[in-house]
């Protein structure tokens, strides 16, 4: 039969040591700090104010006699309204690719070492950028009024090849997609310009280092690496081309603002079929920011990993080692 010996006394307060340890908080040494939080009463009147507000408005808005929600659902989803949506998605996303491929080329254009295309990128985007897109909207709805004819033959009044009549060929949407694209890509050309910009110059000289083409160094090095910084002002311009379609609407384009306007002009309910209008226009906005979200995720994949980490490093409780797992 073991003695009660100082090595067992020792063993003893050991293990009640270690129990205490394991009862204890996790990270709790003993020198952690209780913070109280300082009052401050101002936030919670200037949250309470707001939240006053806002319920009393949408109290005001529902309950508003004058605002026929009948009428609201019945055009909700009426075959016109959808239309119109379907139009608006169209010249949204056509005009968006047709505007990243000339921002792209006005880009390239940009940064070339010759001055001749610098000149006439640097003239494009001053050129529509500064001109308002209504004015461009209305030129191009209206290019018969200079071009009777749209021709291909030989320049300088030489023979034409073929010829067709320009109200026959610029039409509502037409003339809507041009205009959207072209001011769409002296914009896209600046997020180009300025993405391709933030990449090391140390990167296009290692690709030309192994031989690689300039071609190949803009499509494998340097864009790839540049997406990080283009993806968040693309979206932004992707959201917005999604509203300003609606400007289409002055050159009767079909969109959805159109058909909301033809509709409301015949029964007269101004305010209900503004406001289907907008409950889509919400939609799909909503949509393009989701879809803007898990796009930037997947071009900055150490984001998240990293945002996970500080968000555990202030968790009470969780340091060390425990955080970083």
């Amino acid at each position: 039969m073991p003695s009660d010996g100082p090595g067992t006394a020792g063993a003893a307060v050991a293990a009640d040591i270690t129990k205490a340890e394991l009862a204890a908080p996790a990270g709790d040494d003993g020198l952690t700090l209780k913070v109280t939080r300082r009052p401050r009463p101002g936030r919670w009147f200037a949250v309470a104010a707001a939240l006053f507000v806002a319920v009393w408005l949408a109290y005001t808005v529902i309950v508003n006699p004058n605002l026929h929600w009948d009428v609201i659902a019945d055009y909700q989803f009426d075959g016109v309204i959808l239309g119109g949506l379907w139009v608006t998605v169209q010249l949204t996303l056509v005009s968006m690719a047709v505007g990243i491929a000339i921002g792209v080329l006005v880009a390239v254009m940009q940064l070339s070492e010759s001055p001749v295309l610098r000149l006439i990128a640097s003239a494009y985007t001053w050129f529509f950028r500064g001109t308002p897109l209504l004015v461009q909207l209305i030129f191009w709805f209206n290019l018969a009024l200079l071009f009777p004819v749209i021709s291909i033959g030989i320049p300088f009044d030489g023979p034409k090849l073929v010829e067709w009549q320009t109200n026959a060929v610029i039409t509502s949407f037409v003339a809507a997609l041009l205009g959207l694209s072209i001011n769409e890509g002296a914009y896209m050309a600046e997020i180009v310009r300025a993405g391709i910009q933030s990449v090391d110059p140390g990167q296009r000289e290692a690709g030309a280092s192994i031989g690689m083409s300039n071609r190949r160094i803009l499509t494998r090095v340097v864009l790839p690496q540049a997406m990080r910084v283009i993806i968040p002002p693309f979206g932004n311009q992707f959201i917005s081309m999604l509203k300003t379609t609606s400007l289409v609407s002055v050159i009767a384009g079909a969109d959805l603002m159109t058909v909301s306007q033809h509709l409301y002009l015949a029964n007269f309910e101004v305010i209900a079929l503004l406001m289907v209008a907008s409950i889509w226009y919400l939609v799909l906005t909503t949509v393009a920011s989701v879809a803007q979200h898990f796009i930037e995720r997947h071009y900055s994949p150490g984001a998240s990993p990293l945002r996970r980490r500080m968000l555990a490093n202030l968790v009470p409780g969780r340091t060390g080692k425990g955080a970083a797992a």
